[in-house]
């Protein structure tokens, strides 16, 4: 990283440390409230005793000097100073380090609007899934394609497990084993970010216990992190139609991802699916 851009990361990050603090309370930290006070919202040596930290180590940090600090002194910081999620987020980016995943809510809501907007792409099957790979929401074109996700139980629901289980979702895929592979490979890049949830361990381990396919195919060690491609997929009552598909990650902190096909126009069954798709 440019020394320019170090710099001034490090007089936000000092700023940035500075407002948090003075914008707390005692009674915000659960200290005791007393009279008297000249400092505006929490002393420094307060706020590195919550933390935990070195009052003299913490007083460099806050005033942006140059010192290396670690993930586990900015995760205390973070805690100390009440950030949120999109604040703790901030806090390491500005000290330069990546900012740790979060853990993925067992309990993911589809944003509102989210299905409207799914909805409102008539003849491009669309469908939200969460860093499990659970399927959330889905619109009429992709039920088209691959079932009535509503009729499965919801811890079937899930991308993954339904490429390698006697499923809509399988069947609709032409060229299964490519597809597979490029599956399995894109789930293990975001296995890899969330090394540490047990929900993604033990599905992988569900999946390698039933399924040979997939146990043959996680054992390849392929990543793929580019969710964008081209699938050929059945059509109950149309045939095999060439969709493109691209992966968009939905900002905020529940990882959620929209996953698009996009009828190929070059294939004369993608005009007839869009039309059929969009009464």
């Amino acid at each position: 990283m440019p020394q320019s851009t170090l710099a001034r990361n490090r007089q936000e990050l000092s700023s940035f440390i500075r407002q948090h603090r003075e914008m707390l309370k005692p009674a915000d930290v659960g200290l005791p409230v007393t009279g008297g006070r000249r400092t505006k919202g929490l002393r420094r040596e307060e706020v590195a005793a919550l933390a935990g930290v070195g009052l003299t180590w913490y007083t460099w940090f806050e005033q942006g000097r140059q010192v290396n600090v670690s993930p586990a002194f900015l995760e205390n910081v973070a805690r100390a100073l009440n950030l949120d999620p999109a604040g703790r987020t901030h806090l390491f980016v500005l000290s330069g380090h990546p900012a740790p995943e979060p853990e993925i809510s067992s309990r993911n809501e589809v944003p509102p609007g989210l299905q409207d907007m799914i909805d409102s792409l008539r003849g491009w099957p669309a469908y939200v899934k969460d860093a499990r790979w659970q399927i959330l929401a889905w619109n009429s074109a992709a039920q088209r394609i691959f079932g009535n996700f509503a009729e499965l139980p919801e811890q079937d629901r899930n991308s993954l497990r339904l490429a390698f289980i006697d499923s809509s979702f399988r069947r609709a895929m032409v060229n299964w084993e490519e597809d597979a592979r490029r599956i399995v490979a894109r789930f293990r890049a975001d296995y890899a970010r969330h090394a540490d949830d047990t929900g993604m361990r033990r599905l992988v381990s569900t999946l390698e216990k039933t399924s040979a396919e997939f146990r043959r195919l996680w054992r390849q060690y392929e990543v793929l992190d580019r969710g964008q491609g081209f699938r050929r997929l059945q059509v109950p009552k149309l045939g095999c139609v060439q969709f493109g598909y691209l992966v968009f990650r939905l900002e905020g902190i529940q990882k959620l991802s929209v996953v698009v096909y996009s009828p190929d126009p070059r294939d004369p069954n993608s005009h007839k699916f869009m039309k059929t798709s969009s009464r």
